[in-house]
């Protein structure tokens, strides 16, 4: 079945056919380092981190490339106010991005250019709009004439009727349909020196626009053509519409052939965002004992190009459902397997095996369907269960487990939550002990015919995270 993605750019779901073959230029617009990201933020770094695991699960090689905007409008603010450099400034929103991500288990990307170390190709690329007659030079700025280019609004659908030759943009972000010509090239102000963010140029001293800086880092990093640009819905315009509109008019040539946008995320139906104050960070979730893993859990419940309401309800189910299927995987992991099948071997997980990443392969084929590629996980882990509870009379050979381990293995080479869900569980010596002893005093209250104390000590280890098992052998214990 063919790799299919729906493409912002045609309004419709193509067959994702990479320019060179097993191999893909991948570019997501990453933050503008001037306050440290939210989990709204990060749900569209996910989304990506998701796109490029299932790429490379797909066989595909792919350099992947996310920028850092460190000057714009925001950092310039930023750092006047703190009376500090615009490095500076946004060093400290840098370091808490990296926190964040690899809190929620992101994997890095293979760069992130930061848009202060572009800026030659910035100038560059402003030059050749110049001598194309896309550009023009106005009291120390320079911008870009929309009325020239044939194709713009091709992207976003805006009407370009309501834009007038003459009228501009000088802001980083602008309202929605304000179709006017924006700014490539800003001449400098006195702020601007006073926080190093000025460069000499052709046109004077002065600093770049912030929608030329995506297409000077992606094109620099990937060519001038490359396969898929990512981000949040929010940017399509004008961001992305003024990146097409930089990059083909320089180029002549088409900009990027896959245009994937992830939705919002929602709190009590408004989008979440620092300028509504609406949001919460990784850190404020986890210091009220949010797990990560449920955080990862939950982005994968919907579509990425669908809105997801965040409530604290629902993140306590997605830690509950990667509870149940950590702790089937735990218990697939320890329970005793024949070495080799007999003729009475049951096939029952082979077969869930391969219908479960049959099914998965199917749903993200189809532009990254999470919520449905989850569901087949699912129905993996209860054919573990029934399995494991004695389904069939011969036993689990060591096969029939393997297979289905490196099968949830695999998917969460994709989904990532178990990984994070393992790495949350930090068994030290003292708990370890603690939890021996109190297995000890169950047994003890077993064999008492206790069982009141026993079911006690039962709830008293499931507080702390204890999953216990009784098996002929004796209790096993996991944490959840």
């Amino acid at each position: 079945m063919p790799l299919r993605f729906y493409n912002t750019l045609t309004r419709r779901e193509e067959e994702f056919v990479p320019l060179r073959e097993g191999r893909v230029g991948m570019y997501c617009c990453g933050p503008t380092v001037y306050a440290p990201p939210h989990v709204g933020n990060l749900r569209t770094f996910f989304f990506a981190d998701v796109l490029h695991r299932y790429l490379e699960y797909r066989g595909y090689e792919v350099r992947f490339v996310m920028n850092l905007t460190d000057v714009d409008d925001k950092t310039i603010r930023g750092a006047l106010r703190d009376g500090v450099s615009l490095k500076e400034y946004g060093e400290p929103f840098v370091a808490a991005l990296f926190e964040s991500l690899d809190g929620l288990g992101v994997e890095r990307a293979d760069l992130y250019p930061r848009a202060t170390d572009y800026v030659p190709q910035m100038v560059e690329i402003i030059r050749r709009l110049e001598e194309r007659g896309l550009a023009y030079e106005s009291e120390g700025s320079v911008y870009y004439d929309i009325s020239q280019f044939a194709d713009y609004g091709k992207l976003s659908k805006v009407d370009v009727s309501a834009g007038r030759r003459g009228e501009r943009v000088a802001h980083d972000e602008y309202d929605k349909d304000d179709v006017r010509d924006f700014v490539l090239w800003k001449g400098a102000k006195p702020e601007d020196a006073q926080v190093g963010a000025v460069w000499d140029t052709p046109w004077g001293p002065g600093r770049p626009g912030w929608h030329i800086e995506c297409s000077a880092m992606s094109m620099h990093e990937l060519g001038e053509t490359f396969d898929i640009h990512a981000g949040g819905v929010d940017l399509t315009f004008p961001h992305h519409e003024d990146e097409i509109a930089q990059s083909e008019g320089a180029t002549g040539k088409p900009f990027v052939r896959y245009w994937l946008h992830g939705e919002f995320l929602q709190m009590d139906g408004e989008k979440m965002a620092k300028s509504l104050g609406n949001f919460f960070s990784l850190q404020d979730l986890v210091a009220q004992g949010v797990k990560a893993s449920s955080i990862r859990y939950l982005f994968l419940t919907a579509h990425y190009r669908s809105k997801l309401n965040f409530t604290f309800e629902a993140l306590e189910s997605a830690e509950q459902a990667v509870r149940r299927v950590r702790t089937t995987r735990e218990r697939l992991r320890t329970h005793p397997a024949v070495a080799s099948p007999g003729p009475a071997d049951q096939p029952v997980l082979h077969r869930a095996v391969d219908a479960a990443l049959a099914g998965f392969a199917a749903a993200m084929d189809q532009d990254l369907n999470t919520s449905v590629a989850l569901a087949e996980l699912h129905a993996l882990v209860s054919a573990t269960n029934g399995r494991l509870e004695g389904l069939g009379t011969a036993p689990i050979s060591e096969a029939e487990r393997d297979a289905a381990l490196d099968a949830m293995a695999r998917i969460d080479s994709v989904f990532g939550f178990l990984r994070v869900a393992d790495r949350e569980v930090q068994v030290d010596g003292g708990l370890a002990a603690w939890v021996e002893e109190r297995l000890a005093a169950r047994g003890a209250a077993r064999n008492a015919k206790d069982f009141a104390q026993s079911d006690a000590i039962r709830a008293e280890l499931a507080e702390r995270g204890v999953v216990v098992e009784d098996t002929a052998q004796g209790p096993r214990w996991s944490l959840a």
